[in-house]
């Protein structure tokens, strides 16, 4: 019997974009040679799945999870070829399947990590080499972030194109917290709190305030306080906990909360 060897069975899969099981039972079965392996895994329909390997992925969905007391929370982008697939509830079931496993699994770090695990009794490439297959398209995990919280918000785009999940510090009202991780997908806020604004970040902001209050024929003894009045309107702007909420401007997300809770954290994605 031929041994067949780890760096054969990658090869085969690098070549061929099909699960690791199905390149080792092809080399098996024709004796270790990777170029009647090849033709033996085009007769089986299972090599589509590498001519659509190379097609870009614009299109996709955001995923949201978290577990039954909403302390754990996991945010998922799947990307596919087209808008059409993304819609499909084999594409939409194959995400959720992902998302759930990554949520219950917390040694997992990475996309790279994620490709070496086992899902529901297979390995995760031959499970996304399968939907390659029965939808068409090419399909990739682009990215995930999973959290822990006292509690966790969670929101996603009815287009699936946005989403977000919000860390809490304590129990809140879920109805808050799905606001606030929706406002958090639809304004998308750069940082928590100003304190978190790189020292670089906020010195190119008030170089250019200043340039432009010059600009614009201000005396030099005002600039100064012009600049400071308009850092501010920037960490209103770029900081969640001083942004108006964008279901009601006369609030900032701040004043939603209880004096005791605060955001500790938070992950939004947008498709793309």
């Amino acid at each position: 019997m031929t041994t067949i060897t780890a760096s054969q069975v990658k090869e085969l899969r690098e070549r061929t974009g099909v699960g690791l099981m199905e390149c080792k039972k092809a080399l098996s079965e024709n004796s270790g040679d990777i170029e009647k392996a090849i033709q033996y895994l085009r007769e089986k329909g299972l090599s589509k799945a590498a001519k659509k390997a190379d097609r870009s992925t614009n299109e996709g969905k955001i995923f949201v999870a978290t577990n039954s007391d909403n302390t754990v929370g996991l945010i998922l982008e799947i990307n596919c070829e087209t808008d059409f697939v993304a819609n499909n509830d084999d594409f939409i079931s194959f995400g959720e399947t992902i998302a759930t496993h990554l949520l219950n699994t917390d040694s997992l770090e990475s996309v790279e990590a994620l490709e070496g695990t086992q899902i529901n009794g297979k390995n995760f490439t031959e499970l996304s080499g399968e939907y390659v297959l029965k939808l068409g398209e090419n399909i990739k995990v682009k990215q995930f972030t999973r959290i822990s919280a006292k509690y966790i918000g969670s929101y996603t785009h009815m287009t699936g194109k946005m989403g977000a999940i919000v860390g809490f510090s304590g129990s809140i009202d879920p109805e808050i917290a799905k606001d606030i991780a929706m406002h958090t997908a639809a304004v998308n806020p750069q940082y928590l709190k100003r304190e978190d604004v790189s020292t670089q970040d906020l010195e190119n902001e008030k170089t250019i305030l200043k340039t432009q209050a010059i600009n614009e024929g201000k005396p030099a003894e005002v600039v100064e306080k012009i600049v400071s009045g308009k850092i501010n309107k920037y960490y209103s702007e770029h900081c969640l906990l001083e942004q108006f909420f964008v279901k009601d401007d006369k609030k900032t997300i701040k004043s939603l909360l209880e004096k005791e809770i605060t955001i500790t954290h938070f992950t939004r994605y947008e498709l793309g």
